[in-house]
């Protein structure tokens, strides 16, 4: 019996929506991730990427459980003396509600040069539209 491995000619993508309003962020990002990776599907063939593209609508009313909410806090190091800034969860949500979803997805996938790939695969909208029309979508559940 031989191994199937799958050819970059054979990749057949779709488009997911995933509706994250009232969904732990966790749960929303491992569930992103596996789809971008294309785990979901029985090709999956872990060196070439095989996922499918992933659009989180409501991408800013997802939820944080237990002290989270309070305790998060993100951090970023611009490699200077002093450099290190950090922001808490509450701050993020003001100034980026868009960026813990695409933090939690992205820390979600491997670390190589596929992973590059991989991401621009996700959409994010912050409302309950997204402004892909001719396309069509499956809806994705967690």
């Amino acid at each position: 019996m031989k191994t199937f491995v799958l050819k970059a000619s054979q990749i057949k993508r779709q488009y997911f929506v995933l509706d994250a309003a009232g969904k732990p962020l966790g749960r929303i990002a491992s569930r992103a991730a596996q789809v971008l990776m294309g785990k979901h599907k029985a090709t999956y063939t872990k060196n070439i990427d095989n996922g499918d593209f992933v659009i989180i609508v409501n991408a800013d009313k997802f939820i944080l459980t237990g002290r989270k909410p309070k305790s998060k806090v993100y951090y970023h190091y611009s490699g200077y003396v002093g450099g290190m800034h950090e922001r808490t969860f509450k701050d993020m949500m003001l100034k980026k509600p868009l960026f813990p979803i695409e933090k939690a997805v992205k820390g979600m996938l491997p670390r190589n040069n596929l992973a590059k790939r991989m991401i621009k695969k996700l959409y994010l909208y912050a409302g309950p539209v997204h402004d892909l029309k001719n396309i069509k979508t499956s809806p994705l559940e967690i």
